[in-house]
């Protein structure tokens, strides 16, 4: 016969393991139950912050983003090739290209004479300007192509500037004399259609035998491409110096 002891003492057991197995049944339901708060307030926060906030117009208020410190510049090189053409204008006006390129945009340059490129090349402890690399690269890309230098610096100083290029080829296939004739037409005698075309359009041009290089503003360029084509397609200066003048009126009621 089994001693009545022994039967407390399993009973006692039984109780205790369950007593501990609800416990643990509880603990897992208060995290349960504090984790969906922490995720229904978390909910709560991202919709608050995904609401837009309107003004009294209706338009939206954004927050302010903060402001970063840190500047993502690497350390990175460009090379411009030089066209032979223009080495000698660079070699002498070297002086006048380098300090807006070394002050403005913090680079660092240097003509490389063996391989006929001017090599750019970021400062880590002074660059600022993530664009600056690829601007002074527009810089000397625009002198290279034979745009005077003030035009070129303006590439530096202003942001809705661009260069448009394209070949005679392009708009209709000329050969030999007609391609002359054609180039003629665009440059006038004295260079007095290319004159009255930048004028009017607010641009400048640049034409290289066959090729014409266009720099301005995005409208400006259309306008005075739309111009240079007319002429390449054999329309009389006259017409064309009469749509100029239509053109240059607007640009002056606009501006």
């Amino acid at each position: 016969m089994v001693a009545p002891t022994a039967l407390k003492k399993k009973s006692i057991k039984d109780n205790t393991t369950a007593q501990k197995h609800i416990e643990e049944e509880e603990d897992e339901l208060l995290l349960a139950t504090e984790l969906a708060n922490e995720d229904s307030m978390e909910v709560e926060d991202s919709d608050k912050s995904n609401k837009v906030v309107l003004d009294v117009d209706g338009k939206p208020i954004f927050t302010k983003q903060a402001h970063s410190k840190t500047t993502n510049i690497k350390a990175e090189v460009r090379k411009v090739p030089v066209p032979p053409h223009r080495l000698a204008p660079l070699k002498q006006q070297w002086n006048k290209i380098y300090p807006p390129l070394v002050d403005h945009l913090k680079l660092q340059v240097r003509m490389n004479l063996k391989t006929k490129t001017v090599e750019l090349k970021t400062n880590l402890k002074y660059t600022k300007d993530p664009d600056a690399l690829q601007k002074g690269a527009d810089f000397l890309k625009a002198f290279t192509l034979g745009f005077d230098l003030d035009d070129a610096i303006a590439l530096l100083r202003l942001d809705d500037l661009y260069i448009e290029t394209f070949e005679i080829k392009d708009v209709k296939t000329l050969q030999g004399d007609h391609l002359s004739r054609a180039i003629g037409r665009i440059a006038g005698k004295d260079g007095r259609t290319k004159f009255s075309i930048e004028n009017a359009t607010r641009t400048r041009l640049v034409i290289a035998d066959s090729k014409i290089h266009i720099l301005g503003g995005f409208t400006n360029i259309k306008m005075a491409r739309e111009a240079v084509m007319s002429l390449i397609l054999g329309a009389p200066p006259g017409k064309v110096y009469g749509n100029l003048r239509t053109i240059a009126s607007r640009l002056k009621e606009r501006y």
